[in-house]
């Protein structure tokens, strides 16, 4: 019977996997505590959280003031120390919205939120029907009614509202919007002059990008908004939204030359010499073959950029603008609101705002960026 051997006749059952590899335990093991400086960090990260929340959450929305008419409300009484002025920024909420649009011509500042978001919305989804028209909408339509909304067209009725009265969102939201409509195309332009074979070209693509990447927005949006009057006539001299408008592009597109010139680097060689080889010309080989690639590669930086623009609008105060941060530091000067929390409160409000602003574009950037790489492995088992 030495010789003699078990067989099982029965498959053994399956053992469910160890608490410590699944679940949310398994989460927090991988992510947070998988080597001793993880779990020293993740214990810092905690400390810190727990000493910072705690007063912040109080101040917001604890010990926060949510109705009153003037500063008396936002006052700390008997020995109660105020929290968040959310009764300052419920009263001042149009303002920070419309700036200083005139209140019967506002509807016009509505139509045009919500051809933006129905225009955007159209063109970001990826499975929407007819995309190619929403570019379009986008790109051509939305800025001619936009400009007709806003600005005013007195031969269909729209008085004219000049663009000194513009102000909060509605600048924010037009600063970033033709920023980004018109950056991304004038950086590909400039990213494809910088590689071209004509000296010439290649010559001021490269001495204009590296120009203005040499200076700061706030350098850019100086010389717009002051020192180009001073070398043309008063009568033509641009409006200050207009100069504004210019530096912010000008800017973009030279960062966003050199995030798309990155994606064209990383394209492989075989790739232009099969587009020559199918007789495709210069801009039929971008357009269909180099350009859809390296856009794709350069999703992330593209969305990095876009954030950084819609940031970097706080700027243009410099050009004697009021975009949304300005809008704040105004109405907190205000007397009638004037107590130790005010300013704090309208910080806060902005910080919020841009959060949230900036965190649904980078998730949307990130979801993006998943379904290409799924639909690269899918086509890769097809």
């Amino acid at each position: 019977m030495s010789g003699a051997a078990y067989v099982r006749r029965e498959p053994a059952p399956r053992l469910a996997p160890p608490l410590t590899q699944v679940g949310a335990l398994g989460w927090l093991r991988v992510n947070l505590f998988s080597s001793w400086l993880n779990t020293a960090l993740t214990v810092v990260v905690l400390a810190l959280l727990l000493w910072v929340l705690p007063p912040l959450v109080r101040f917001l929305f604890i010990d926060a003031v949510w109705s009153g008419s003037d500063r008396t409300a936002c006052l700390a009484t008997d020995g109660h120390e105020a929290g968040a002025c959310w009764a300052f920024v419920r009263e001042r909420l149009f303002y920070f919205i419309y700036g200083s649009y005139p209140v019967a011509e506002r509807w016009r500042v509505d139509v045009f939120f919500a051809l933006f978001a129905v225009s955007t919305g159209w063109l970001l989804w990826l499975d929407a029907p007819r995309r190619g028209l929403a570019a379009i909408v986008f790109f051509v339509a939305l800025p001619v009614l936009s400009y007709v909304l806003l600005y005013g067209w007195p031969l269909i009725g729209l008085p004219v509202v000049d663009t000194s009265l513009w102000g909060g969102v509605l600048v924010t939201v037009v600063v970033t919007a033709v920023g980004i409509a018109t950056s991304l195309p004038l950086g590909i332009l400039l990213a494809l002059g910088r590689r071209s074979e004509m000296p010439t070209v290649r010559f001021f693509s490269i001495a204009f990008i590296e120009f203005v990447r040499g200076v700061p927005l706030v350098t850019v949006l100086f010389m717009a908004s002051v020192m180009l009057p001073l070398f043309v006539p008063p009568a033509w001299s641009p409006d200050k939204l207009i100069r504004a408008l210019t530096g912010v592009m000008l800017f973009s597109a030279a960062y966003q030359a050199e995030v798309v010139r990155a994606g064209l680097e990383a394209i492989p060689r075989g790739q232009y010499e099969a587009a020559r080889a199918l007789g495709l010309g210069y801009w039929q080989m971008n357009a269909l073959v180099v350009l859809p690639q390296a856009l794709r590669i350069t999703i992330p930086n593209i969305v990095n950029s876009v954030i950084a623009l819609f940031k970097d609008t706080t700027l243009v105060f410099v050009a004697g603008i009021f975009d949304f941060l300005r809008t704040i530091e105004v109405a907190r000067s205000d007397p009638k609101w004037a107590t130790p929390v005010t300013s704090a409160t309208g910080y806060a409000f902005a910080a919020i705002v841009y959060f949230v602003c900036c965190y649904g574009m980078a998730r949307y950037a990130d979801n993006v960026e998943r379904r290409l790489a799924r639909a690269d492995r899918d086509g890769g088992r097809r």
